[in-house]
């Protein structure tokens, strides 16, 4: 394959085949202790006076000025006072939500199954609401996984570059194939560029997931392009070149590139491997999609990927990992999201499973 038809030459291999809530009420706090009020001080402060009779001690920090000084006192503003009782009076009244439990009674989350000895419980009262939407003038986007999306408020904003990072096993190429299933249920057109598997893997393993995959392609909505890394490695000046253009001709509004540490250990110089895929990521925004990076892991952490690249030239990371229990009893896997640029999110590491259907994430659950 030539480096100028790398990309025509599948697509016509395609055609061939078939903040916490802002209260306005009034929040109170607790009442700083004013000059005038004697129960209020120290039992050192009951006598007028040192007993040496030198002079009264300096204003302690906290204390509130007195008129003598010119200032108001707080009896200006008794009754708007912010300070009147402290924070367990304030929240004492504040609901939790539960969910009714099979006997009709209130009762805690139920986790996915094999997370039974886990501690899963409702999202408190402190937990921001990231079903709202938020105004933005940015285009945004679902990524099309159950409880994943409602951890980001809004969405991702469209046009954005998102790296799904994680070790052997964590479900980074279910990832990419359910966030492009997503985008073409809504009539969008994609691409799947797999340096890994080959492209009838891609496509069986989408089909038997329930994602038509064969259809889209047939259809010519979705393009599923194998390229060999070395290939790709020693071609890909010219494709970061070619991609906008090409990406611009398929209409494609959703990318897939499965995976870039392939790509990555193409090259041995570290400067070159840098500067190799931040061109490359700089080619992908310049396309006008929004592209899904897949990468493995770092050996020493799971919050950074094997060379440590990806994570600082993409707009998001999503972090999917194992969760091994002192009893090493059970695998668990668990998602966070690490950053998204643009957009607010939940912080929190949430359960999820891998199924015949793809990846759920149990957004109401948390994971200790």
């Amino acid at each position: 394959m030539s480096d100028d038809d790398w990309f025509e030459d599948a697509l016509e291999g395609e055609d061939a085949s078939d903040a916490d809530e802002e209260t306005d009420g009034d929040e109170e706090w607790t009442e700083f202790p004013r000059d005038d009020d004697p129960s209020d001080t120290p039992e050192s402060a009951d006598s007028d006076g040192p007993p040496d009779g030198s002079a009264p001690a300096a204003e302690q920090p906290g204390e509130v000025p007195s008129e003598a000084d010119g200032t108001a006192t707080r009896d200006d503003a008794e009754d708007d006072s912010l300070f009147d009782e402290g924070f367990g009076s304030a929240l004492q009244d504040v609901e939790t939500p539960t969910i009714d439990d099979e006997d009709g009674g209130d009762g805690p989350v139920a986790g996915p199954e094999g997370f039974d000895d886990l501690d899963f419980v409702l999202e408190g009262s402190d937990e921001p609401d990231f079903d709202e939407e938020i105004d933005s003038e940015l285009p945004r986007l679902d990524l099309g996984i159950d409880g994943l999306d409602r951890m980001i408020q809004g969405g991702v904003p469209e046009r954005s570059l998102i790296v799904a990072m994680g070790s052997a096993g964590t479900g980074k190429t279910t990832f990419g194939l359910q966030f492009l299933h997503h985008g073409l249920e809504q009539g969008e057109r994609a691409v799947f560029i797999t340096l890994e598997e080959s492209r009838d893997r891609v496509i069986n393993s989408a089909t038997e997931k329930g994602y038509a995959f064969d259809e889209y392609v047939a259809d010519g909505q979705l393009a599923v392009v194998d390229v060999d890394p070395i290939e790709m490695a020693n071609s890909l000046a010219s494709i970061r070149n070619e991609l906008p253009a090409l990406v611009e001709e398929f209409d494609a509004s959703r990318l897939v590139l499965d995976s870039v540490s392939l790509l990555e250990m193409m090259y041995e110089d570290r400067a070159k491997r840098r500067n190799e895929i931040y061109d490359f990521s700089r080619s992908l925004k310049e396309a006008g999609v929004t592209a899904l990076l897949t990468s493995e892991a770092s050996e020493e952490t799971p919050y950074a990927s094997r060379y440590g690249i990806v994570e600082y030239l993409t707009d998001a990371v999503f972090v999917l990992q194992y969760v091994r229990p002192d009893d090493f009893r059970e695998t668990r896997l668990a998602i966070e999201i690490q950053k998204i640029r643009d957009a607010n999110h939940s912080r929190e590491k949430k359960p999820y499973e891998i199924t015949n259907e793809g990846i759920s994430v149990y957004q109401q659950a948390n994971l200790f």
